[in-house]
């Protein structure tokens, strides 16, 4: 049984962790911690990290970026391995992140979509054989009207993944609005679609002459990255210090 902190107890992603846990029986949620509280969780909650007393094998957060800092000084004096979903972290703490990872064991992706996750390996292999066979690439992201930045942190993702597998000698072409000109082979473009309530949708679209090969993924609910990070939870208790990503996860599942 894998005891789990969960940090950030009552946001939203906090309630879905918290949901899916109580119905786990591999993971159970042993304390929370949350700045704000009106005691209606069934397990205690610690305004302050630093004033947690529960024993635990892991700590997944989804809380705020002014909280990290207190929180990975916790994790390497407690030695409780962390899954680190916080976003928009600033240059001097990822390096602080990169610190902790050296002293205790820090798993953090862009993405905690088991989907996604699988999705950035089957990329990889796609692009090898695609791209020498003159395949333009193409990525379309879509998501709620509510989501301030564009292009999503997982298309980013998806366009380094391919990328990488070329040298990072590709282009990102955001917006083709001003050129008159035809399409170079080595770029990858990535267009933003915002409106309604879509979670999030992705679309890897390989074209070539007289085919085209689409790798797609759509969350319907929060829920998915939400049980991402309860399965890299159960995956990071007990793993020596080091940085780890969803592809590990991934690794350990397949293997």
């Amino acid at each position: 049984m894998t005891r789990i902190i969960m940090h950030g107890c009552n946001g939203k992603m906090g309630q879905v962790i918290s949901g899916l846990l109580a119905a786990d029986s591999e993971a159970e949620l042993v304390a929370g911690v949350d700045a704000f509280d009106d005691g209606h969780n069934p397990y205690p909650v610690f305004k302050n990290i630093r004033d947690c007393s529960i024993e635990a094998d892991c700590i997944i957060d989804f809380s705020a970026t002014a909280a990290v800092d207190a929180l990975l000084d916790f994790c390497t004096g407690k030695q409780i391995p962390c899954v680190l979903c916080t976003t928009g972290l600033s240059e001097e703490q990822l390096r602080k992140v990169k610190e902790a990872s050296e002293h205790v064991a820090i798993l953090k992706s862009a993405n905690m979509s088991l989907g996604i996750n699988l999705m950035l390996k089957l990329l990889k292999k796609a692009t090898d054989v695609l791209a020498p066979a003159g395949f333009d690439i193409e990525i379309v992201e879509k998501h709620h009207n509510l989501k301030v930045d564009a292009p999503s942190g997982t298309a980013l993702a998806l366009a380094d993944s391919i990328n990488e597998e070329l040298g990072n000698s590709y282009e990102y072409v955001y917006d083709r609005s001003s050129r008159r000109e035809k399409r170079p082979q080595k770029e990858i473009g990535i267009s933003a679609v915002r409106g309604g309530t879509i979670v999030g949708d992705h679309d890897v679209i390989f074209a070539g002459a007289d085919e085209v090969i689409t790798f797609s993924h759509t969350a319907y609910s929060k829920a998915v990255f939400g049980k991402g990070a309860v399965q890299a939870a159960k995956f990071l208790a007990g793993k020596p210090a080091g940085m780890y990503d969803m592809s590990n996860v991934i690794e350990a599942v397949l293997s």
